[in-house]
């Protein structure tokens, strides 16, 4: 059992699925859906077609160059078969797994703080533009004080005045 990628946009191919079409010069090309097959019969460019995993690399969203993309390609030399070498490669290939999901993410995290540095650079921008919005208005200190002040002494006043009733 093979998994096969997809020619245009790179996903994976399960057996009994997607269509294949072979050109006169014997290359064969596989499918995973009609969609894929009929952008390739319109000539159209995987590069530019932003639903790709082509596009997603050469765009730089996806991680493009990684040592883990080795152990993916496609081997045509026949192994032996051996349970111990079986094992072995079985789990490699987890350990390859975890390593590459590992890379991903972080490639994915140091993208998102560029994104976050431009996010934040345009906030800062908007608020000193509409900084009469933020600000208050000005207003008479002497108010504020004569206001304070009388807060104060009403809060002052009303405990002695529970103190007088509770006695």
């Amino acid at each position: 059992m093979r998994i096969e990628k997809c020619y245009f946009c790179g996903s994976s191919i399960y057996p009994g699925h997607g269509i294949q079409f072979v050109r006169n010069d014997c290359k064969i090309f596989r499918f995973c859906r009609s969609k894929c097959h009929k952008a390739f019969k319109k000539k159209r460019n995987p590069r530019k077609i932003r639903w790709t995993k082509a596009f997603r690399k050469a765009a730089g969203k996806e991680l493009a160059v990684d040592p883990t993309f080795e152990f993916e390609r496609k081997r045509d030399v026949p192994v032996k078969y051996d349970r111990q070498l079986w094992n072995k490669t079985v789990g490699s290939i987890r350990r390859v797994q975890e390593i590459k999901a590992r890379r991903q993410n972080q490639y994915i995290k140091t993208r998102m703080r560029a994104g976050q540095k431009l996010a934040d650079e345009h906030d800062i921008k908007e608020v000193e533009q509409n900084i009469h919005i933020v600000d208050a208005p000005p207003i008479d200190r002497k108010k504020m004080l004569e206001k304070a002040k009388a807060r104060r002494k009403v809060k002052t006043k009303a405990p002695a005045a529970m103190q007088m009733e509770v006695e």
